[in-house]
């Protein structure tokens, strides 16, 4: 009797733990890149970037107290990170098609709820060879917002590709995995949120692809074009994931309480800790995983930081949204089957997607090997073909 009612009151504390993270007043306050360009005007390289602030709240107005951008180099190769590159910076925004120059200081802003701002930055830069010397851009946007939940402070990271206007040529790598099977590995640039995920892999394929190839992309690379990641600073972190965390192999994305806040952020306290007892019971009598069969996909597809490629490894990757829409879509105009997968280099694979499950076997046997690598190959997309 006493362990039913220990039980009960801890259920009612988990539940009401849930329900206070849920409604806790936060802002609804959401980044949006829209896009960039680059030209080179009066001798100087300008790169012009949209972007877009929304407000999500039905009721409530919140303010922008503050928000500065800050630009990291890097090159192209190895994502080498530049520095001392003289700039100029001009801040705009645009709100009922009024445009404002901030003249560099930004004044406090009213979001009203069911609305949204634009921003246009535009940089301006001396350096001769600057287009010869640096590929990608890191725009990190650090911003107040003030409202009925106090202030927070957050930090939004945008990559963005010089040469993502400029048509090139497709760099494909044959990689032989079995008797019947070879695949090919198709190098991108770093991808972005900037991306359209569909168009971006229709752009990479077309031309490349045969008649019964199944196309392949990874889910991170999927998700980061999605605008699917987070800086760890961004998530408070709670007493409930600090405790949680520890209940994982430190190699684990969930062994860190941003981490595991993410994932509490997305299915609440108390089925995580139905999850890890559950799991607890089972691996006792030798059966694994049931933890992340009881939480699903999001469990399994967090990413935390160092878990990709520079400079996304400052950030935690999430697993990406309407995988069989974009499996689909892809599919239509290619016409070929299309699969979103999680592999690594242990050997396992994870079909999240696909537009034809009759394929699902075929890729997890072909792709043990990890054709598409783990560290810094940048070919997120990956060809199966049968050998003729």
């Amino acid at each position: 009797m006493i362990l039913i009612n220990t039980l009960l009151v801890l259920l009612i504390f988990l539940i009401l733990s849930d329900l206070y993270i849920k409604n806790s007043p936060k802002s609804k306050l959401n980044l949006v890149p829209i896009n960039y360009k680059i030209k080179k005007k009066d001798g100087l390289n300008e790169l012009t970037i949209d972007l877009k602030i929304t407000n999500t709240s039905k009721t409530k107005e919140t303010m922008i107290s503050n928000i500065n951008f800050e630009l990291d180099f890097f090159k192209s190769k190895g994502n080498e990170y530049c520095k001392n590159l003289n700039y100029q910076e001009d801040i705009f925004i645009y709100d009922n098609e009024k445009e404002k120059n901030l003249n560099n200081y930004w004044p406090t802003t009213i979001i009203k709820s069911n609305s949204e701002l634009f921003v246009r930055i535009i940089y301006k830069f001396s350096n001769n060879n600057f287009r010869e010397k640096i590929k990608y851009l890191w725009l990190k946007v650090f911003w107040e917002n003030y409202g009925h939940f106090g202030i927070s402070e957050n930090k939004d990271c945008l990559l963005i590709n010089l040469d993502g206007q400029k048509q090139r040529t497709n760099e494909v790598s044959e990689i032989p995995i079995n008797n019947k099977y070879k695949a090919y590995a198709i190098k991108t640039d770093l991808l972005g949120c900037f991306d359209d995920p569909v168009n971006t892999v229709i752009k990479y394929c077309k031309g490349i692809v045969e008649k019964n190839d199944i196309l392949t992309i990874g889910e991170s690379p999927l998700a980061i074009m999605q605008n699917r990641y987070i800086a760890p600073q961004n998530l408070e972190y709670s007493l409930f994931s600090i405790a949680l965390c520890y209940f994982f192999h430190p190699t684990s994305s969930l062994a860190t309480a941003c981490g595991m806040q993410l994932l509490i952020n997305r299915i609440g306290v108390t089925r995580i800790t139905f999850a890890l007892i559950v799991g607890f019971i089972f691996k006792l009598v030798g059966i694994k995983g049931m933890f992340y069969r009881l939480t699903g996909s999001e469990s399994s597809l967090i990413d935390d930081i160092s878990g990709t490629v520079s400079p996304y490894d400052k950030s935690i990757v999430m697993g990406p949204l309407n995988a069989d829409l974009f499996c689909k879509e892809v599919s239509k105009y290619l016409n070929i089957d299309v699969a979103v997968v999680d592999v690594n280099d242990l050997g396992g694979v994870k079909v999240l997607a696909s537009s034809n499950k009759k394929v699902n076997k075929i890729l997890k046997r072909n792709l043990i090997s990890n054709p598409a690598g783990n560290g810094d190959e940048k070919t997120p997309i990956v060809l199966i073909r049968e050998k003729k």
